[in-house]
């Protein structure tokens, strides 16, 4: 709550006072009551599924596809090591993974995304690929479910991965939390998402770009400018880099680090339950 207040007085949206009774939360730049926000972000997912892949590389110009490489060679997976990837719909982090280790030797790999669309298009992406099956015989799993509570059991994954999904949640620290307690003592935590521009120059271009022709091209491309207007303004309602380590330490992870890619546009924090 410290964390919000004061972020929301740095952008000029001042958040309206706090009933207990009745929380609220951020959608972009818009404030909403808890309950609401889950429904919303799903029903943004829903309306860009089909093209959503296609625009994280519009958007980025490719650049994307390098961040997740470099999230794949910090998590350094291993043969048989069990997986979560949480807003992982698509599969895209997943089959990445399976890529690096090879599906034979690859543990179980399971996906949790919110939105059931997501995870259709995940599934039938492995299918097309001959993931399915005896190709990847230790499987692939798709669960549809909220990252702040997640349908799965204590202690049973040897690393758990989120890429630009955590910026969606209502809660963070109840996604960290969920994340902490899923993994095996000794399970390494990866995330990747954007956040805060540490090159002034930039950032005044990144600003130009995700509010003018972010959602122009998410009209054009995905048909629906509004889901890309939210991204921009979502980006700029998460935590900094240092406010989001602090988080994760919070929720009980130790040996919290984070790098900056392509001057903090994004940014890949990696920590370990012990």
């Amino acid at each position: 709550m410290v964390w919000r207040m004061q972020q929301n007085h740095r952008d000029g949206h001042a958040p309206p006072p706090q009933d207990a009774a009745n929380p609220t939360t951020h959608f972009g730049f818009e404030e909403i009551a808890e309950s609401e926000k889950a429904p919303r972000v799903r029903g943004v997912f829903e309306s860009v599924a089909t093209r959503y892949d296609l625009m994280n590389d519009l958007m980025s110009g490719g650049v994307h596809r390098l961040w997740k490489s470099a999230m794949i060679d910090w998590l350094d997976p291993r043969a048989g090591m069990s997986l979560l990837d949480l807003a992982g719909g698509t599969g895209d982090i997943a089959q990445r993974v399976l890529a690096r280790v090879g599906a034979a030797r690859a543990g179980p790999v399971t996906m949790c995304d919110l939105t059931p669309e997501m995870l259709e298009i995940g599934r039938a992406r492995a299918h097309d690929r001959g993931l399915m099956g005896t190709a990847c015989p230790n499987g692939l799993h798709w669960v549809c479910g909220d990252a702040q509570d997640l349908p799965l059991p204590d202690r049973t994954f040897d690393a758990c991965t989120i890429a630009f999904g955590l910026r969606n949640v209502t809660r963070i620290d109840r996604a960290l939390s969920e994340a902490r307690r899923v993994l095996k003592p000794g399970g390494r935590f990866l995330c990747l998402e954007f956040s805060h521009v540490v090159l002034p120059a930039l950032a005044r271009i990144y600003d130009l770009y995700s509010f003018k022709v972010l959602p122009a091209l998410g009209d054009r491309v995905a048909g629906d400018a509004a889901a890309y207007r939210y991204l921009a303004e979502s980006i700029r309602r998460f935590p900094a880099q240092d406010d989001l380590a602090a988080l994760i330490r919070e929720a009980g992870f130790d040996q919290v680090r984070y790098r900056n890619l392509t001057g903090g546009i994004a940014a890949l924090h990696s920590a370990w339950r012990i």
